[in-house]
């Protein structure tokens, strides 16, 4: 068959296959950080055009392409779609606007657009193409996956089905694929494998380690990620004694629990039985974000949020490095929703480069590429450590070598040992709770040590509807606003009233709401800026409904 023919017989299929998943006319949906993400009801010709677009994107790299069902924190009603490219990361953003134009052609026009696609991409249509495909614990995830599924075949595009994982275990997979196996085994087996021996090899021979020391509490926010880390508990031996809340027994998906809820209301998830002093974390939805917290002996809630991790983990890393005599370049990325206290702990103490982005993982994870070890986390949780080809090189050759001295080969079989532990295509609330209880067993820290590294300064978060997110816009890595006119000026005056106060307002990326940070030496200070902040938006960029209340 001819390439003419072949496109063509391609092209009747799809316009086949599309008329069982008609789009609703008018609709229109934005590729954001997270991809698509709305009401399951929507999404349906979304799906099965986010799998033809999947299949084009493994044809022009040549490599298996991933594609996830997830909504991630959203309520259970939602759902939504993300790709993952080649090596596990985020697709690129060019590709993004394809999925845009995509989702968006009324269904007359959507050949057009594909056809467009390939023309600009100059896709070999001939190319055999691979998809891998996971979906999370939501009702609407079977339906959606099989007309993501009908997108690939429609295209003559392979499939291989995971079923139920968690976001990072598919992006685990796709790297796994795509490196023939050195990344590590494509499976759920290998995952859990390859995480748990690193885990236990880096705790057993760790000194005066209690049975106490070694309990956890976990909300799985009665989602995928409690299923998988319970298939996950007998690899682990003994090494961690989980106590698994909100495991999808009962109780509704991110409903009262997950870690966006405790991150956001600063206080214990619903159904989680603590004990002061106790050790406890929260995924979300789709496992890719954690947070820990505790309560104290006066019934404190105390959170460890993403800056919290990321200064952790990077403490523990560069102290390995020192140990280690290994001069490799180590940095933090932020986004501004940093808490001030974290950003000045890294660079003043620790003496780590901190680096700014806009939000969402996709930027920090590009900025975390340029250093030989970037840690980057978002403050919600999300995020993960980055090791160049370099810097692995380099830990495997010292850990090898047969004149390194004892502390030093000490130090690099526990880099080497952290190196495997970590999913280093995105954020994995699985691997970066084990990260962290790792840490913590090497370093000999109880939850409290930790949170004693540096005091948060108080803050809070708010959100203002608007008619139109886009009369935001931002500069400085978000920090600042362009427009609308006055609105920087309002704010900046507002800072001055309080004492180490900082505030900034950026656009949602999938609402018509305007987000709100603020905080100050207090927490009423940072109540009142967030709110004096959010009035300043609701007059100058189009509020909506009524003014904001003070809390």
């Amino acid at each position: 068959m001819c390439y003419l023919n072949y496109t063509m017989a391609q092209f009747k299929e799809v316009s086949q296959k599309s008329a069982l998943h008609p789009k609703p006319v008018g609709l229109v949906l934005q590729y954001g950080t997270a991809g698509f993400r709305t009401n399951a009801t929507q999404l349906d010709h979304v799906m099965f055009r986010m799998g033809l677009l999947a299949t084009l994107r493994s044809k022009k790299t040549k490599a298996t392409i991933g594609v996830m069902v997830t909504a991630s924190h959203n309520p259970e009603e939602d759902n939504g779609v993300k790709l993952v490219d080649p090596m596990g990361e985020m697709v690129t953003p060019t590709w993004e606007g394809y999925a845009t134009e995509l989702a968006n052609a009324e269904q007359d026009g959507l050949l057009a657009v594909l056809k467009d696609v390939i023309e600009r991409e100059a896709i070999n249509m001939a190319q055999e193409a691979y998809v891998f495909v996971g979906k999370d614990t939501r009702r609407s995830s079977e339906i959606l996956s099989k007309a993501l599924l009908d997108g690939v075949h429609s295209l003559g595009g392979q499939s291989k089905d995971y079923g139920l994982v968690t976001t990072p275990q598919l992006h685990y997979m796709v790297c796994c694929q795509n490196t023939q196996g050195r990344y590590g085994e494509a499976t759920i087996k290998g995952y859990y494998q390859k995480l748990s021996n690193a885990f236990l090899q880096l705790t057993n021979n760790v000194p005066n380690r209690t049975d106490d020391q070694k309990v956890l509490l976990v909300d799985g926010a009665n989602g995928i990620g409690a299923l998988k880390l319970s298939e996950m508990v007998t690899y682990l031996k003994n090494g961690l004694q989980l106590s698994l809340f909100n495991d999808c027994s009962s109780g509704k998906l991110n409903h009262l629990c997950g870690a966006d809820y405790v991150k956001v209301q600063q206080r214990a998830p619903k159904g989680v039985d603590m004990v002061a002093g106790e050790r406890c974390c929260s995924y979300d939805g789709d496992a890719d974000r954690i947070v820990y917290y505790y309560t104290d002996s006066a019934g404190r809630f105390h959170l460890l949020d993403g800056d919290k991790i990321a200064t952790l983990i990077s403490t523990y890393l560069k102290e390995l490095l020192i140990q280690a005599g290994l001069d490799l370049q180590i940095a933090v990325v932020q986004t501004a929703y940093a808490n001030g206290s974290s950003t000045h702990y890294l660079e003043d103490v620790m003496k780590v480069i901190v680096r700014c982005t806009k939000t969402g993982v996709k930027h920090l994870h590009h900025a975390a590429q340029e250093f030989d070890i970037g840690v980057y986390f978002e403050a919600n949780g999300h995020g993960t450590v980055l090791f160049s080809k370099t810097a692995e090189e380099k830990i495997e050759q010292l850990a090898q070598h047969s004149n390194t001295n004892d502390e030093k080969k000490r130090a690099a079989h526990l880099l080497q040992n952290t190196v495997n532990l970590i999913n280093q295509t995105v954020g994995d609330a699985i691997s970066d709770m084990l990260l962290i209880e790792a840490v913590l067993a090497v370093k000999g820290m109880t939850v409290q040590h930790w949170d004693a590294i540096y005091t948060d300064l108080p803050n809070r978060q708010l959100k203002v509807k608007v008619a139109d997110r886009r009369a935001i816009d931002t500069t400085d890595a978000e920090r600042r606003t362009v427009s609308p006119a006055g609105l920087q000026e309002a704010i900046d005056l507002l800072v001055k009233k309080h004492r180490q106060a900082r505030s900034f307002v950026r656009p949602s990326g999938t609402e018509d709401v305007v987000r709100v940070y603020a905080e100050a030496d207090t927490q009423e200070s940072a109540d009142d800026l967030a709110h004096e902040v959010s009035l300043a938006v609701y007059r100058l960029a189009g509020g909506v409904g009524e003014e904001p209340k003070h809390l």
